[in-house]
């Protein structure tokens, strides 16, 4: 079984999602909910699920001596992150080759990079006048969202949908698609 840290900063529905997902997995562990802001609602829907929670600030994020003995503590063999938003230091990435990987809002390599997070996604979607969206995991690299794509799906759009609604229809492809992608890539790493 593997045990995996969830990265998030945010309210947490693919978080709880995942938690959900893998309650009574043989093949993953959700071990730990990681958050840079120790408001996020993640932290709750994953105490109230009984998994323990850490939050780390932008400096010991940066400091591997802190960041590492934190994930080693808690068995940590794969990072996810849902919805979290600092970039990700490469010395996690070298502690975690291939073993971090990423769920955007959109069809990469469009509407990625800095400042494409959220509700800046979807207005990006909606302003470019895009007859799909969709939501892209890949593997985390030093470049923002630049990392090799693992899995896309797509759901098409209309001229009336509203910004909330391209949020909605991308959401619900989140919530259907993601842990199982999760579950194939730890899957895969254990054979």
């Amino acid at each position: 079984m593997t045990s995996i840290a969830i990265f998030v900063s945010g309210s947490g529905t693919n978080c709880e999602n995942l938690i959900r997902h893998f309650e009574h997995s043989d093949v993953v562990k959700c071990a730990l909910v990681v958050s840079n802001k120790p408001d996020a609602y993640a932290l709750v829907r994953a105490e109230r699920l009984g998994v323990p929670t850490a939050v780390i600030t932008k400096a010991q994020l940066g400091n591997p001596d802190e960041t590492l003995p934190l994930l080693e503590s808690y068995g940590i063999e794969f990072i996810v992150l849902a919805g979290f938003l600092p970039l990700v230091p490469a010395y996690l990435i070298e502690a975690f080759p291939r073993k971090i990987i990423n769920l955007h809002p959109a069809l990469l390599p469009k509407f990625g990079g800095k400042g494409m997070w959220g509700h800046h996604v979807h207005e990006a979607v909606k302003a470019a006048g895009e007859s799909e969206t969709g939501m892209t995991v890949h593997y985390v690299t030093p470049v923002c969202d630049s990392g090799e794509i693992i899995a896309q799906f797509r759901t098409s759009l209309s001229p009336s949908d509203s910004v909330d609604d391209i949020a909605e229809k991308e959401h619900r492809l989140e919530m259907e698609h993601f842990p199982h992608v999760v579950e194939k890539v730890i899957s895969e790493l254990e054979k």
